[in-house]
């Protein structure tokens, strides 16, 4: 059986761990000693590991590395919605963990990286070269794939769920479901170097969203002007069909 890391297992590297356990052995790293007992009990392997950019004390190659088929880091490089925030500790402790690894590689962006402008972004709008939470990792690892990925919707975590401001906002969103499908997709292909944009093709505002999630009619127009964030270059490279392609049905 092929072998798969996670770098930071949270809600993303749950699922994606859940996903993908069939076809891989799973390594994981978690930040306590309790949740790695816990992650072995499900028959993951687990490192004890905290990239806390505030924490200067030593970090040493990830012993397993050489062995992984495939990494998929899920350690968030940006401040909250994508700011720009120099982590500068944080990436240079990953990429000592990291070593000279040779095998395919993912890197979980944001498309929060792209400007607040009432435009339709694509990749070609920003290069991961112009983004220092990208370009840290694809300096040293240019076979690296950037994910951006749109707010993370599914399960549990729905618009009805939250306090929302702005209702007529138009929503970047995606489901987890439709991430590991990507992934999946790309290690079947054993995609390199590739810059894409996940995000459901539909763009509801936040009231549709709600509306619909509640059982509700929505009254209102939706704007044709807005912040949106293009998957065009995923579903036409991948030949992607998204599972959940509207954020208004993400809890059916």
């Amino acid at each position: 059986m092929k072998k798969l890391g996670i770098i930071g297992f949270g809600w993303l590297g749950n699922h994606m761990a859940e996903r993908l356990s069939h076809q891989y052995e799973i390594f994981v790293t978690t930040t306590t000693q309790s949740k790695a007992e816990d992650l072995a009990s499900k028959g993951y392997h687990a490192t004890l590991v905290d990239f806390a950019d505030d924490r200067s004390e030593e970090i040493t190659g990830w012993e397993v590395a050489s062995q992984l088929d495939a990494i998929i880091i899920t350690v968030p490089f940006s401040g909250i919605r994508g700011m720009q925030v120099s982590m500068k500790n944080r990436q240079k402790n990953l990429l000592k963990f990291l070593g000279d690894y040779k095998g395919q590689l993912f890197l979980m962006s944001s498309t929060g990286v792209y400007p607040q402008a009432e435009k339709e972004f694509t990749e070609v709008d920003l290069s991961a070269d112009r983004v220092e939470s990208e370009s840290f990792i694809t300096h040293q690892f240019p076979q690296a794939n950037i994910l951006r990925l749109a707010g993370l919707m599914g399960g549990t975590r729905l618009l009805k769920n939250y306090n929302i401001s702005n209702l007529d906002q138009l929503v970047n969103h995606v489901h987890y479901a439709d991430i590991c499908s990507v992934v999946e997709k790309m290690l079947e292909k054993q995609s390199q170097s590739k810059v894409y944009n996940v995000v459901a093709p539909i763009h509801p505002n936040k009231e549709e969203v709600i509306c619909a999630q509640k059982d509700l009619p929505y009254l209102g127009v939706r704007t044709e002007k807005g912040r949106l964030i293009s998957p065009a270059k995923l579903i036409s490279e991948l030949g992607f069909e998204f599972q959940y392609p509207d954020p208004r049905y993400f809890h059916l």
